[in-house]
């Protein structure tokens, strides 16, 4: 996978990372980052190079020669090392948006606001919204 930019978004399709991660929700990656065990890894499993995962990153597989071990967090709902063996990380995830979290393009501004301010423009208000905003 050639890459022009570090960073990358990835939508996340399955619930093999729940309750980190749930379906639609969305993850910024960066290319080129460092990876330690624990962390969230973008990865294509050497078995399977046509399959892009995001799991978690469990070791750095000693024969493998850069390779890494990984697991789902969920395993009852996932695939991961014990199926595929050693996987090729290809980015580190540095952020994750929840689905119903703010817009992932700024053209929405309206949305935006509404859920900043608890309105929008020719709604009223004007005073931000208390209390917590759940995403």
């Amino acid at each position: 996978m050639q890459t022009l930019l570090p960073w990358q978004w990835v939508r996340i399709d399955g619930y093999s990372m729940t309750p980190t991660l749930l379906p639609g929700d969305r993850v910024l990656v960066r290319h080129g980052a460092r990876v330690r065990p624990g962390v969230l890894v973008l990865a294509r499993f050497r078995s399977r190079p046509d399959l892009l995962v995001v799991k978690r990153a469990v070791a750095e597989a000693a024969e493998s020669g850069g390779g890494w071990l990984l697991a789902s967090d969920n395993a009852g709902q996932g695939s991961d090392s014990r199926q595929y063996g050693v996987a090729d990380v290809l980015a580190r995830v540095v952020r994750v948006w929840r689905r119903g979290g703010p817009p992932a393009r700024f053209g929405d501004w309206r949305q935006l606001r509404r859920r900043w301010w608890g309105t929008a423009p020719g709604e009223g208000g004007g005073q931000p919204a208390t209390g917590r905003i759940d995403g």
